[in-house]
């Protein structure tokens, strides 16, 4: 968020657009989030399309259960990162954020194959003695394996709003869910020994389980890192001019502040830009009233931010080539007149 230094000269001249996320070449992580319905997928899509002409390799990823970014590029995508269609630089895929522990790939499990999967099942007994602690375990799988394609940047298409918060505080409850596992290694190393001559495995090494922990222990804190610092991550919220969306955005703005996130940008969606010299209907008018309304006020709650304007389109953006030219949109002004 922009800082109390912030000069009011400074405040005048922050461009409406989301230039600014493609000019800051060190961001690793952008997530973009808000209500559901606002459209949220659409500025995903559009704003990884034009991050894929100014950086090397980018991914978008998924985390809402709908995972409409197969509907956006009218594309298939799975777990599995997965180029787009008309693109050389581009990935996709899609993770759903309530999988839990037996969704992991089986790599993670590597090693004798009776051994390990007696080890998965017991695994994920132990999980589940930890509330939360499975779909945050999986989570970290996957940004540990995320982090080891070396995208240059990764955008998150989010979940509508509550889940997203539950999702950026996972690296932070799994560093901490992983350090105390891991103290407590040595009372559970004889746990394990005595659980493997029960079921005939006395060959099962316990430290090649708490050493995959071990393993993804500093990935987490690299992660948790990430995402506290401005540099690196940064959070778009999408919205449109009614009141439930503006008091859901305003709470994910004041979550994100609690949890050190950065986020400078809005996209106010799906604005009704009356043509000049033209008079509206009844029903386009009230509506441009109600959102005039709104739109003041997200003036003036978000003077420190970047508020991006888009308007109301009279088609469906479906399909990678309707998609990229509504990505432009993101770097032309518009006001309401």
């Amino acid at each position: 968020m922009a800082t109390a230094s912030t000069t009011n000269d400074d405040l005048e001249h922050l461009e409406p657009s989301l230039r600014n996320v493609l000019d800051q070449k060190s961001l690793k992580w952008v997530f973009v989030g808000g209500k559901g319905g606002v459209g949220k997928t659409t500025c995903s899509s559009g704003l990884a399309i034009q991050l894929s002409k100014v950086r090397d390799t980018v991914l978008i990823i998924s985390t809402d259960p709908a995972h409409n970014i197969s509907d956006a590029f009218d594309q298939k995508f799975s777990k599995v990162p997965t180029r787009i269609n008309g693109f050389t630089n581009l990935y996709a895929m899609e993770i759903d954020p309530n999988l839990g522990f037996s969704e992991l790939p089986e790599e993670y499990f590597d090693g004798s194959q009776d051994m390990m999967s007696v080890g998965k099942a017991m695994v994920q007994e132990l999980m589940s003695a930890f509330p939360g602690i499975d779909e945050a375990m999986s989570y970290a799988e996957v940004m540990r394996l995320v982090g080891s394609m070396n995208f240059s940047v990764v955008v998150f298409d989010t979940a509508p709003t509550g889940h997203t918060l539950r999702l950026l505080s996972f690296p932070a409850v799994v560093e901490k869910g992983l350090g105390k596992l891991l103290r407590l290694k040595n009372q559970v190393t004889p746990f394990f020994t005595q659980m493997a001559g029960l079921v005939g495995l006395q060959d099962m090494n316990s430290d090649e389980m708490t050493k995959k922990l071990e393993d993804m222990l500093p990935i987490i804190r690299q992660v948790n890192e990430q995402f506290r610092n401005p540099d690196q991550t940064t959070f778009v919220c999408v919205c449109i001019a009614e009141f439930l969306s503006l008091y859901e955005t305003e709470r994910l703005v004041q979550e994100l502040a609690k949890c050190s996130i950065d986020t400078h940008n809005i996209v106010v969606n799906q604005l009704l830009f009356l043509p000049k010299g033209e008079k509206p209907c009844r029903m386009c008018a009230a509506r441009h009233r109600i959102q005039s309304k709104y739109l003041d006020q997200i003036n003036d709650l978000y003077e420190d931010f970047h508020i991006t304007k888009l308007p109301l389109l009279d088609h469906e953006v479906r399909g990678t080539e309707q998609v990229t030219e509504f990505s432009k949109l993101f770097f032309e002004p518009h006001s309401v007149d």
